[in-house]
């Protein structure tokens, strides 16, 4: 189940507010320039899917979020708990950063923590199954997959060139709760 935990950044042991209402977390998010929707499949997906496949079954979201947000690339990654270079890949997003273009990411099965740094407020984000999550441009975040990460996502990109990450250096991802598993 979706879930949005807020915290004031200087107290990561005290949770502000907390909601599993998608409606409730939209809104919430939104706030801070953030989208979140969910989205049903135009067809069946199948895990072990290949990607042409899984992006097929969400061509028109897909479609919609391109012509919105003048996206250039689109892919989709899976990690399983038997993925060779999986502690490497998580602890890759743990640590604070931004990227100059917004990272969307839609979950088609799994789950993902999704934690951003706004002012003196922290808002962690529970991606599951149907969510798409869009953090803006320039927005202070990291990402947790869990020591035993188990996700499909399809992910848009506004720079053909995927993922590029600037990190802050602030310690303060290491202080917050993580995806356990």
């Amino acid at each position: 189940m979706s879930q949005l935990t807020l915290f004031a950044a200087a107290d990561p042991a005290s949770p502000l507010h907390v909601t599993g209402d998608h409606p409730q977390i939209a809104q919430a998010l939104a706030g801070i320039g953030v989208r979140f929707e969910r989205w049903e499949a135009g067809g069946q997906v199948r895990p072990g899917d290949p990607p042409d496949a899984v992006i097929a079954a969400y061509r028109g979201d897909i479609d919609r979020l391109i012509a919105e947000g003048g996206y250039q690339a689109v892919d989709v990654v899976s990690i399983n708990p038997e993925h060779p270079d999986k502690a490497a890949l998580r602890l890759k997003f743990l640590s604070e950063h931004t990227h100059a273009e917004d990272e969307v990411r839609f979950f088609v099965a799994g789950q993902g923590l999704f934690s951003l740094h706004v002012g003196e407020r922290v808002y962690q984000v529970l991606c599951t199954a149907g969510d798409l999550i869009g953090v803006p441009a320039g927005a202070t975040h990291w990402f947790d997959m869990g020591p035993q990460p188990s996700f499909v996502a399809i992910r848009l990109f506004n720079n053909p060139a995927g993922w590029v990450a600037q990190f802050t250096g602030s310690p303060i991802a290491d202080g917050f709760p993580r995806l356990d598993g």
